[in-house]
């Protein structure tokens, strides 16, 4: 029980900031990203949206829609001018909302990791995106990205177009039937973005089985994370990777004091 509670001590999880820290900032400005960066986690998520003329810029329909206050808002159709001129202030120290190449200028060589999470919508959908995408990470040298979606066919596009840059695929309730989409279904890819809700100690069992990492997403609340870091997951993407850190040095103060003894 002690090493089920405690054995994540010896390979702690990477600490994930879900858009930078967003209980201190809008989501996906540079000030999420400065607050994480301070915090100092291991990785930073980024959404990627592209705008109708293709520039890709650190952005989610969601977050748009918030700032916008129009719930039919879609990023695919503004303008990269149109963007750039969105206010956030209201919301953020720095009301930028970045494009990708300014967020990963501003993060990658600061954290271990970066995941860009790709967001697919209209007009272009995936026409081209998987291309877009790699000219970015290849034009910055983000030698620490991870690329993953919700759409297998990108995952698979970008696996066709490069062998070099480290992808991931995502394993959640599928809206439509609620069912788990497949757990094994991408033999290129290396990280599995798993619905924390159905990560279990068979789950990790087998994606470790097959060596690929299972990154638990967006884990907010303290009993989560403590049952996430139960369950060895390798990675922890939150919007509040403050209270994340504090439950790690809790929960290993604690095991600590019981006298469960590190390997290294």
């Amino acid at each position: 029980m002690q090493l089920r509670r405690c054995g994540w001590l010896n390979n702690p999880p990477l600490v994930c900031a879900h858009g930078g820290d967003s209980t201190n900032a809008f989501p996906n400005t540079m000030s999420a990203y400065q607050f994480a960066l301070r915090s100092q986690v291991d990785c930073i998520e980024i959404d990627i949206s592209r705008s109708s003329d293709g520039v890709l810029f650190a952005l989610h329909d969601r977050d748009l829609q918030r700032i916008t206050g129009n719930s039919t808002s879609k990023v695919g159709h503004l303008r990269s001018k149109e963007i750039k001129e969105l206010d956030v202030s209201h919301q953020s120290g720095d009301s930028k909302i970045p494009t990708i190449e300014d967020a990963l200028m501003l993060i990658s060589r600061s954290v271990r990791q970066v995941i860009l999470d790709a967001k697919v919508g209209p007009p272009s959908y995936e026409k081209g995106l998987a291309k877009d995408i790699l000219f970015a990470v290849e034009k910055m040298q983000c030698k620490n990205c991870i690329i993953w979606a919700k759409s297998d066919s990108l995952t698979r596009d970008i696996i066709k177009l490069s062998s070099d840059v480290k992808v991931g695929y995502i394993v959640m309730v599928d809206p439509s039937t609620g069912a788990r989409t497949n757990l094994l279904r991408m033999k290129g890819a290396r990280v599995v973005g798993v619905y924390h809700p159905l990560i279990d100690e068979r789950l990790v069992k087998i994606l470790h089985g097959r060596e690929k990492k299972v990154y638990a997403w967006t884990v907010d609340d303290a009993d989560s994370m403590t049952r996430m870091l139960h369950e060895h997951a390798d990675a922890i993407v939150t919007s509040n990777p403050s209270l994340l850190q504090h439950t790690m040095q809790d929960t290993r103060t604690q095991c600590l004091e019981e006298g469960f003894s590190l390997t290294r």
